[in-house]
């Protein structure tokens, strides 16, 4: 089965590799894109009636909050803590924006909807952050400054990977330690074995610039390719990096 929605402002694509799966799965992808969708409309900082807008302009109180907001929130405040404050989502004459943990988070969220229903083989794919199970799986990270080339190519069995770059949206991460955007890296891809851990620590990372390499690679884990201002290549050992088919 394969299937590709826009959602979020990003395409989202699944494949499911099992075999006489049939409409059964096709109910779990209805229940996976669905998810997805109220995940958009509740979390949204750019949806004004979200619950994340509405707790921002002060009309939810935090006793308020659904368990899901208020576990993201606390997602968040870790990642902000761990990060000396590089990474936050309460950036000041900014709105509230948790983007970084809800992304990785629902779409981690959607792939257990996948194994909780007894997909074996699939891949989730959320705007180039990749969930997968039952692989191997390659799964081609972009060149960061050219759109037409991959910088690596990495191999997966079970797990995910996230990529933080300034090739889609500029420089739109912030070090919250300075107010200023985090230009000191292109880009850095994370494997974990999950999306929430990986997106956040690549987020998180990129936000903390050089620096953040050496940080992301240090979290139980997670491994980490990235490339830094000067085009410089850092690789941690364990990063899956594919083979060459002889």
């Amino acid at each position: 089965m394969r299937r590709v929605e826009h959602v979020m402002g990003f395409p989202v694509s699944l494949r499911v590799d099992d075999e006489g799966s049939g409409s059964r799965l096709d109910e779990v992808a209805d229940a996976l894109f669905a998810w997805l969708r109220e995940v958009d409309a509740r979390f949204s900082p750019f949806r004004p009636d979200s619950e994340v807008c509405r707790y921002d302009r002060g009309e939810l109180q935090l006793r308020h909050l659904s368990a899901d907001l208020t576990e993201v929130l606390d997602l968040c405040e870790q990642y902000r803590l761990a990060t000396g404050g590089a990474f936050d989502v309460r950036l000041p004459g900014r709105p509230l924006d948790p983007c970084a943990v809800v992304k990785g988070w629902s779409v981690q969220r959607a792939a257990d909807l996948l194994t909780a229903a007894g997909a074996r083989r699939f891949i989730l794919n959320a705007g180039g952050d990749v969930v997968v199970a039952g692989g191997p799986w390659r799964v081609g990270v972009r060149h960061p400054e050219h759109a037409d080339q991959l910088c690596t190519v990495l191999e997966l069995t079970d797990g995910a990977v996230a990529t933080s770059a300034r090739y889609e949206r500029g420089d739109h991460i912030v070090d919250g330690r300075t107010g200023t955007p985090a230009t000191g890296l292109l880009s850095i891809s994370v494997v974990a074995a999950s999306l929430t851990e990986a997106d956040a620590t690549a987020t998180a990372a990129f936000a903390m610039g050089p620096e953040g390499v050496d940080w992301a690679a240090a979290r139980p884990g997670c491994e980490v390719f990235a490339v830094d201002a000067e085009r410089c290549v850092r690789r941690t050992p364990g990063f899956p990096v594919a083979t060459v088919a002889a």
